[in-house]
This record gives structure tokens, sequence and C-alpha cells, in this order.
């Protein structure tokens, strides 16, 4: 099913069994059969109604605020229940030394997804090498803060490689809350979004997405989507952002200031449309046989995960191969 990104402001409201959006612009059939989960990026007011038909349907919607960061998610009951799978989770969590290997190989995983997109641009004549070898040289430990600390040092390394992948935007450090720089609101804003489907992506399977491994789990957050976000942030977020400002696709007069930088709303639809073109986009899999989109390539991880728990297969984190 698609995803639907509502980017203007405007009230959703129920009309029978289906959903209309309704803004300056007019009124927008919504059809709900079709929609996997619902993005809010413009100020949405949803209707009791629209509430009610989005539940009973099983559609997850996230809403973010104005600089695109993730705010909540309005989420319908676990449509996938497994109480082993639960228990093996917090299991998995609350022994130390089973947390630290599915936390180790996640960031594992982030390290070397990091590093095949920095080779992928050191092959087009980045130099890029000096960020590679320190990247692969970052010891992790043999607890979760010290690997949190070892993945914190990879990211690092890898933000500070990118005003050499990127000429037109210079990223001097990684701002968030607000982001101070054109690079870092488009990172923010695309790593919002995929914390979102990772989100949807986990309900969907038999996990319960406060249960983490290598994040801390946090009262008001689902800290299971900040795991598996990490590990595609290299291959779907930086990607995707290379792309659009090395084709001047979007440039400096694409951003408005004010406490900090954000994307105007014509810049804001196409980085969604490049985003989700991108989840869509499908390459052969190795073991499968098959395509596999990007999306499903998140929802497998989570099997993995599930099988991992249970006892039936070690897990191995998703890494590039191509």
């Amino acid at each position: 099913m698609d995803s639907l990104y509502l980017v203007s402001n405007g009230v959703m409201v129920r009309k029978a069994n289906s959903l209309t959006f309704v803004n300056k612009e007019g009124k927008r059939h919504l059809p709900i059969e079709s929609v996997g989960d619902i993005y809010c990026l413009g100020r949405i007011t949803l209707t009791s109604g629209a509430v009610s038909l989005l539940m009973k349907k099983n559609k997850p919607v996230h809403f973010f605020n104005f600089y695109g960061f993730y705010e909540g998610s309005l989420m319908p009951r676990e449509a996938q229940i497994s109480g082993l799978v639960v228990v093996k989770q917090v299991e998995h969590y609350s022994d130390p030394a089973k947390r630290v290997l599915i936390a180790r190989e996640m960031v594992n995983g982030i390290r070397d997804n990091v590093n095949c997109t920095l080779k992928y641009y050191q092959r087009r004549g980045d130099e890029l090498l000096p960020f590679i070898q320190r990247i692969e040289e970052t010891q992790l430990g043999s607890s979760v803060p010290s690997i949190l600390s070892g993945e914190g040092k990879i990211w690092d390394t890898y933000y500070e490689s990118l005003n050499v992948i990127v000429k037109e935007f210079e990223m001097k450090r990684r701002e968030i809350r607000p982001p101070q720089d054109e690079m870092n609101a488009l990172i923010s804003f695309g790593n919002s979004i995929l914390y979102g489907v990772a989100l949807s992506e986990i309900y969907h399977t038999y996990l319960h997405p406060a249960i983490s491994f290598l994040h801390e789990p946090g009262e008001r957050r689902y800290s299971l989507a900040l795991d598996l976000a990490d590990i595609f942030k290299p291959v779907i977020v930086e990607r995707m952002i290379f792309k659009l400002v090395n084709n001047n696709q979007i440039t400096k007069d694409d951003f408005e200031r004010d406490v900090g930088i954000v994307l105007k709303e014509k810049a804001r639809r196409l980085f969604i449309a490049e985003f989700d073109g991108k989840l869509k986009t499908t390459v052969n899999h190795p073991n499968l046989k098959r395509p596999v989109s990007y999306r499903e390539m998140i929802r497998l991880e989570c099997y993995k995960l599930v099988k991992h728990l249970i006892g039936e297969k070690k897990y191995h984190v998703f890494r590039m191969w191509w």
C-alpha cells in the first residue's frame, strides 16, 4: 500500500466509509483502502469520525512539526500480537550479553552502510579515503554505552565527510533542534520521516516498538524505530539528499529562516516525492532471489529480529550489497 503525505494545512473528515481532506484549495478524496499510513507534515486537524475510521482500518498516522521533526503518532490497536515475542524481546533487552550482541551487530551494520555510501562517492572522484579509514578503525566496546559511543564517533566522522560530497551546502556540525544550516535541515527532515516509516513497519510485526536494543527505551518515544532507522539512514536518506543537491534540484533558494532553517513548501513536496520514490525502488535480493523495495527491507529487518529473539536464526543486520 502507498503512504499518504499531507503537506498543506487542512482538516481530515469522514464521509461514510471514506475520508476527505479539506483545505483552502478545496476537497480531496483519500482512498483509505489503498493507503498504508499517513504523514501529517502540515497543521492537520482530524475529526473524531476520521480518527475512528483510521483506527478501524489499522492505519497509523504520524505527525510532524513546522521544522519536519516527528512529534507523535496515532497508532491503532496492535494488529499482530504475540506474547512470546514480547517476552523474548524484554528478555534480550534485560540480559546484558544478549542485548550487546544485537546492539553491536546493528552498529557494525551502520558502519558498513555508511562506508558503502562513502566508497561509492570515492569511486566517483571524491577524496573520502581518510574518513572511510577512520570509520573502519572506530572501536566498539563490550557494553551498550560504549557501543553507543562508538556509533556516535562513526556518525561524527560521516557527517564531517559530507562537505566533500556536497559542495553546495556547508555543515559545520550536526545540529538538530532547530537546524541552523541547509544540510542539517535536509538530514533532520529525512530522518524524521524514516523514523515514521520504521514505526509503521514495526506495527505490522510482532515486535513491540518501545523495547529497543541500541537506544535506551524512553517514556515518550518508540525507541526500536530509532534502532531500525539508523541502519537505513545512509542508504535511503543521505543518498537521496546527495542526489537532490548535487543535481541542483534543491538549492539555497528553497529554504527560509526564522529561529532555524526550514524547507519551503514546494521543496518539501519535491523532497517527499523523491523519498517516497526511493522507498518504492527495488533491488534484487541475493537471498530471496526477487526484487525487494527499500521499504520492504525495513519490514524484513523486523522479521529477522523476531527470528533471532525466538532462537530460530541468528540476527544479521541489513548491509548494502550494491
